[in-house]
């Protein structure tokens, strides 16, 4: 038996608005919401009769994807429901859930999404009428909202910001020395050469000027006689840790990598997942004062306290080379992050001005995948964006494939992203993604005292969960 079979559901003539039906996605757990809803059914209960129910063996299978899915097909609202805590079939199932949706929840929320549209809800199997009322208490809220319309728009033409971000101001601190930079040059390069020509490693991954004014790009040096290309200085703002576990797989050995305190933390994201062993890489902490772009710091660096990651199998500093991680000589000085005035700005506005700056957003997208590209964190040999059987996010250019590319990747980095705004860096079409990200990270920060760091043995904090958790379930 279905589990609306035999529900007494309301007669179109009783609804305030007999043309528009609402159309209600219910993404429930097979062991008590959908047997919850069955009983409803059996027991004669009346409710609406605008909820399509879609059973999933447990509210832990319940992807993200597949409220975008329901979303881009023409619901206007989404109901996720499982097992109250403690009662999952699979033990920990719905607690793994709860963490998972409620980011998401808050993601959809900075993004624009009304929350009239997304609910979700613990019902048992013996809730039967806690589901009816359920029911008729989401068909209401999504009645006020009204209808969801196109999900995501098509190509925008010229358009005016409904609000303006604050720009950053003026940059009080002065940038470091040319001095400093190349004492910082000269010890690298000696210490690369006696870790090749040693044998100790196989492979140092470095900077090395492009071909561009003030351009840096990534060198890879095999051996003590090419270590003269290394160099260091501020504008040295690539994330080198992206190349990692691919030259460990190349060169067959042990790999040195130039790191700044923020590429460390992506190495340190690495090895948390088993992506690099710790004995196959050789940290090479830099101490940083700041990654320049022109003329202005970049805003990541407003957030780093940390001149040197503790991660740091060798120190270089101005004054010499030294093993092992020790305190910075400079004081790691911090200013305001302009990032923190414009995600301030962001979050106070409507959800409506919200959801219209990120699809104007969204909608410059030309899918280029530079910013999975340069993403140490984004290492899947293949890519939810690249499956077609079944596909589930389009690959076109346009408002739909695009939101979910978007949100997609965000949540994918939801407490892995070690704030190096490499991804922000490198889209050709400036969208904010170093916002979204910042926003996924705060809240994370907020519901459950976790930020990105440098200790491997920390495990994100979408792959566990506490009993105590926050519970924004109904």
């Amino acid at each position: 038996m279905s589990a609306t079979a035999g529900a007494r559901t309301v007669p179109e003539t009783h609804c305030a608005d007999s043309e528009w039906r609402p159309k209600i996605v219910a993404l429930v757990c097979n062991w008590c919401t959908y047997t919850g809803a069955d009983m409803a059914g059996t027991a004669r209960r009346t409710y609406a009769p605008y909820v399509r129910v879609v059973r999933l063996l447990c509210s832990g299978r319940i992807d993200p994807l597949l409220i975008l899915q329901a979303f881009e097909q023409g619901a206007d609202a989404v109901l996720v429901s499982g097992c109250h805590p403690g009662d999952c079939h699979y033990v920990q199932g719905n607690l793994y859930a709860r963490r998972r949706l409620t980011v998401f929840e808050s993601l959809l929320d900075f993004v624009g999404l009304d929350q009239r549209r997304l609910h979700y809800a613990w019902v048992s199997a013996s809730e039967a009428v806690k589901w009816s009322h359920l029911v008729d208490e989401v068909t209401a809220k999504v009645r006020e909202a009204g209808p969801l319309g196109k999900w995501a728009r098509p190509a925008m033409e010229a358009w005016q910001p409904p609000f303006e971000l604050p720009e950053p101001g003026p940059e009080p601190r002065p940038k470091p020395g040319d001095a400093e930079s190349a004492a910082i040059t000269g010890h690298l390069r000696e210490l690369a050469a006696t870790l090749l020509d040693s044998e100790q490693v196989k492979l140092v991954i470095g900077h090395t000027p492009g071909s561009l004014p003030g351009q840096m790009v990534p060198a890879f040096v095999r051996s003590g006689q090419e270590t003269g290309v290394l160099a260091w200085n501020d504008r040295c703002a690539g994330n080198l840790a992206v190349y990692l576990p691919e030259m460990v797989k190349q060169a067959g050995g042990r790999v040195a990598v130039v790191v700044k305190s923020c590429d460390a933390r992506a190495v340190a994201g690495l090895l948390r997942e088993n992506q690099v062993r710790p004995e196959d890489a050789v940290l090479l902490g830099v101490e940083c004062a700041g990654i320049w772009h022109e003329d202005r710091l970049a805003a990541r660096c407003h957030s780093c306290a940390e001149a040197v990651s503790p991660l740091a199998d060798w120190t270089l500093t101005a004054s010499g080379a030294v093993e092992g991680s020790v305190p910075p000589q400079t004081e790691r000085a911090t200013g305001p992050d302009p990032r923190s005035a414009q995600l301030a700005v962001l979050e106070a506005r409507p959800a409506a001005e919200r959801w219209e700056f990120w699809q104007r957003e969204f909608d410059r997208c030309i899918r280029c995948y530079a910013c999975r590209a340069v993403c140490p964190l984004c290492y899947c040999q293949t890519c939810i964006a690249e499956k077609h059987s079944p596909q589930w996010i389009s690959t076109a250019i346009e408002g739909p494939g695009n939101l979910a590319w978007n949100v997609t990747r965000a949540m994918h980095l939801a407490g892995r992203c070690i704030d190096c705004d490499e991804c922000a860096r490198a889209c050709p079409a400036d969208i904010r993604l170093d916002l979204l990200n910042r926003a996924v990270a705060g809240e994370i920060a907020d519901r459950f005292g976790y930020q990105t760091g440098s200790d491997p043995g920390l495990p994100a904090p979408l792959t566990t969960f506490h009993p105590d958790d926050p519970d924004g379930f109904q």
